[in-house]
């Protein structure tokens, strides 16, 4: 240790060992990036964090000698240390930790020189400005500004830079004047060091919804799938023996099974069967005796009705199987959202 510290001043050891105590008192540590926020957020932030995280601002050469002190796996963090770089220290997951900074973040007006994290446009519509200079000034930057009623107007939406472009000072001084604020300022998790691994933005930002999306969907597939495999589980076997009455009744019905539970089925198919028969026979011609007319005639008025009834059992049967089979699927699942709090 002494081989990096040693010609150090006091004040530089003390800021060192701080950073390492803070490492080992905590299980995720992090860089942080924190140009261009003003101090007063700065103080609002660590406002926010606090029982959370502590954020620690120190210069970049003395967090590198505390992590080339410690060694190991921590020591990668150097690679991330760019810019106005500062150690935060906390006990959450690095997953929460990157949301928590994420909501720090407050819109700022663009500097000269600072690129565009997204493209930036100007919306269509009236300002508060009265005509003048300022509509020359909108126009040079390519805003499509006119004077309209009195006030100045832009009079179609316009993308005066593009995300990743380099913003200038006119286009800068341009969105000032309109109130456009495209600058997202606060803290920049560079990367985070959690359980012997280094997380980095691009692992840590992903679309909760959409996750918690395909978790549902691929829960709702296996389910069907069991059900459809016959793979009996505490969740599926309820279904799968529903669907099994249902089809054993289907065939008993087309195979002319004559059981108790479906003899009345059989009975009314045949029924019916023999009735569009009849009426087909008169079609052609034939005469149809006066009790198979009115019987024909009845059912012909009752099919619709008798069909609502017939469907509204059974639906009324899919229902409730359909929502005992999500509750099932919710109880399985109800801890899905505990994973990012």
């Amino acid at each position: 240790m002494a081989l990096y510290t040693h010609h150090l001043p006091k004040w530089k050891k003390d800021e060192v060992d701080e950073i390492k105590r803070g490492i080992a008192e905590h299980t995720l540590v992090g860089v942080v990036d924190m140009y261009g926020i003003p101090a007063s957020q700065i103080q609002h932030i660590r406002r926010n964090l606090r029982g959370t995280a502590r954020v620690k601002m120190a210069r970049n050469t003395l967090i590198e000698h505390a992590l080339n002190e410690l060694g190991g796996n921590v020591a990668a963090l150097n690679e991330h240390a760019e810019g106005q770089s500062a150690m935060i220290f906390t006990n959450e997951n690095p997953f929460k930790l990157f949301k928590l900074l994420e909501q720090t973040k407050t819109k700022m007006a663009a500097k000269p020189g600072e690129t565009a994290p997204e493209d930036i446009v100007v919306p269509k519509g009236p300002t508060t400005f009265k005509p003048g200079p300022i509509v020359g000034e909108l126009q040079q930057v390519g805003i499509p500004a006119a004077i309209e009623g009195g006030k100045v107007k832009i009079r179609e939406a316009k993308t005066v830079v593009k995300k990743g472009e380099v913003i200038n000072k006119k286009v800068a001084d341009a969105l000032v004047k309109l109130g456009i604020k495209p600058m997202d300022v606060g803290l920049l998790l560079q990367a985070a060091y959690y359980k012997n691994t280094i997380f980095t933005p691009d692992l840590l930002a992903i679309d909760e919804e959409a996750y918690y999306n395909n978790i549902v969907l691929a829960a709702q597939q296996a389910f069907n799938l069991s059900v459809n495999a016959v793979i009996a589980t505490p969740l599926t076997v309820s279904a799968i023996i529903g669907r099994a009455v249902r089809e054993a009744r289907n065939v008993g019905v087309d195979a002319s099974i004559y059981e108790k539970d479906i003899v009345d089925l059989i009975i009314g198919r045949a029924q019916r069967e023999m009735l569009v028969v009849a009426l087909a026979a008169q079609d052609h011609g034939f005469e149809l005796d006066e009790a198979t007319l009115k019987a024909a005639s009845a059912a012909a008025a009752a099919a619709p009705a008798a069909a609502e009834a017939a469907v509204a059992p059974a639906a009324e049967e899919e229902e409730k199987e359909e929502e005992k089979k999500e509750e099932e699927e919710e109880s399985g699942m109800a801890g899905l959202g505990a994973l990012f709090g």
